[in-house]
């Protein structure tokens, strides 16, 4: 079974923010600052990735915690993007969580993390195409359904799907025009399921099973160690895919926004 703190790791490298700096404390731990434009949270969030304290056994107090919120929040101000954090569901949080619920952060698109290892993996399609780089074919389908933006911030996604090796896949409906796609980060021997996404008129016709299928059976020619993914928890749907397909639940995380400091204008 994979470590909790390696998956993190894994996470953090599959979809690599364009800018990260590291916040140290006194060499309890540190946290991971990330900024990508404001395009997706992932890549514009914090990751205390070492918690202050978790793996050094030294106990780090409320005020210091409090004092790494407002570094960060300087950080993120510099480059006008709100606070967000983003927390994995462990007691090494505990602390960080007790600070941030007194100063009121939200908590946001509550996540689960899906794992499976490479055993009985699946035929896979013939039909799917597998690429080592999203073409605009793809990169326009994904991004109808879960982007937010436009050209500009299209341009950001592809520095971040791009910025580490990954296998694009692609299948078409019997007239050709594309129907789903996924991504397969590859890192460190670990594949990680992403950008899984089937357009509206496509749906409930098989094409994400289909897709999955393909990126799972690729990955296991490339002699991974094992496979994780991310759902939000409110998407059942996808999650009895990901069941179905082997994957089991490992964990889950959410994100952790400062309020507003003033009420946004009425017009």
């Amino acid at each position: 079974m994979i470590q909790q703190a390696l998956l993190e790791t894994l996470m953090d490298k599959a979809w690599p923010a364009l800018e990260r700096e590291v916040l140290e404390q006194d060499g309890a731990g540190e946290w991971v600052l990330r900024a990508s434009g404001g395009v997706t949270q992932r890549a514009n969030s914090v990751w205390p990735g070492a918690a202050p304290g978790a793996t050094s056994g030294v106990s780090t107090t409320d005020r210091a915690l409090e004092r790494l919120v407002r570094s960060a929040s300087d950080w993120y101000r510099h480059r006008r993007l709100p606070l967000i954090f983003q927390v994995f569901d462990d007691a090494r949080n505990a602390a960080l969580n007790d600070v941030l619920d007194r100063q009121r952060f939200t908590r946001q698109s509550e996540t689960k993390i899906m794992v499976r290892g490479v055993d009985g993996v699946p035929s896979g399609s013939a039909n799917v195409e597998i690429l080592d780089h999203p073409t605009d074919e793809w990169l326009r389908l994904w991004w109808a359904v879960d982007g937010r933006g436009g050209d500009a911030e299209l341009s950001v996604a592809h520095k971040i799907l791009t910025g580490c090796p990954s296998l694009y896949a692609l299948v078409r409906d019997d007239d050709g025009a594309p129907a789903a796609v996924g991504r397969l980060a590859l890192v460190d021997g670990w594949g990680g399921i992403y950008s899984m996404a089937t357009s509206a008129p496509h749906r409930r016709r098989g094409h994400g099973a289909t897709v999955l299928a393909a990126l799972v059976k690729a990955g296991a020619a490339l002699d991974l160690k094992g496979f994780w993914l991310l759902v939000t928890a409110a998407n059942h749907g996808a999650q009895s895919l990901y069941t179905q397909s082997g994957f089991t639940d490992y964990g889950s995380y959410l994100y952790r926004q400062a309020p507003l400091k003033r009420q946004p204008s009425g017009c």
